[in-house]
């Protein structure tokens, strides 16, 4: 079974994110390693310029987002095999709005409607931190510290580790980000989350088939180090600069 990292703050929610000045409480020579990984994505610029993202998550459920306004489609098969699809806007989380069908129905039940909207919200957080974490590497409640260099599948790397303060849903979680030293590009993470052990031994997974979206760089492939190199995949990963606003309307 795969653990699946959970963490996000509201900066997500911003029409504009702005990291960078954000990162005081972290080592200086891991946050100057974070500012040539972002530049190397594309920058500040670039991303803010990505407005529509659609992606799927290890073939289990598939998103389209709208960065600027929050609004947020994701669709997928439940446990018990039922197709569900969620059309809600992320800033109004934790309010009840939003709509939602299983098999094609509108579900009617409060309680079961609540269920799939706070589902939804934490497919997202989950789905996009393993998708877009290395902007997230300058938020505000993010502890990075500049570990050293060491070698990657014959690449020096940066190792930083990050710990965090009261933000995201599982404030608990240690990574480890390994960043080429000639890229800038994130080649690894390794993770320990807060319903471990603290002493467990990290799970690792490299980072993947980087390309050009858009304006901005992204990775779609995560593969498991060891074991039997299990692929997480994120494609097909699209960024779009205009989409019907009916997709966000109705099945």
């Amino acid at each position: 079974m795969i653990r699946h990292p959970r963490r996000i703050s509201f900066l997500w929610l911003l029409v504009l994110l702005v990291p960078g000045y954000l990162a005081a409480d972290s080592d200086p020579q891991a946050v100057a390693v974070a500012e040539h990984v972002l530049k190397a994505m594309g920058g500040r610029d670039g991303w803010q310029q990505t407005r529509y993202l659609s992606f799927e998550f290890a073939g289990r459920r598939s998103h389209l987002w709208d960065r600027h306004t929050g609004a947020h489609r994701v669709e997928g098969t439940t446990a018990d095999g039922d197709d569900y699809l969620v059309l809600h806007n992320l800033n109004e989380q934790g309010q009840g709005n939003g709509q939602v069908w299983v098999n094609g129905a509108a579900v009617d039940s409060a309680d079961t409607r609540s269920e799939l909207l706070n589902n939804a919200y934490a497919a997202w957080v989950n789905d996009t931190y393993w998708l877009l974490m290395p902007y997230k590497l300058l938020d505000p409640g993010v502890h990075m510290e500049h570990q050293g260099t060491t070698t990657v599948d014959g690449q020096e790397c940066t190792k930083l580790a990050l710990s965090f303060g009261e933000v995201g849903l599982t404030p608990g979680d240690r990574y480890w980000v390994y960043v080429d030293e000639a890229s800038h590009l994130v080649t690894r993470w390794e993770y320990v989350l807060q319903d471990q052990e603290p002493n467990s031994a990290p799970t690792a997974w490299s980072w993947e088939n980087w390309q050009r979206h858009g304006k901005v760089l992204l990775s779609d492939k995560r593969k498991k180090v060891g074991g039997d190199g299990y692929i997480l995949s994120l494609a097909p990963l699209r960024v779009l600069e205009s989409v019907d606003p009916q997709l966000f309307r109705v099945p």
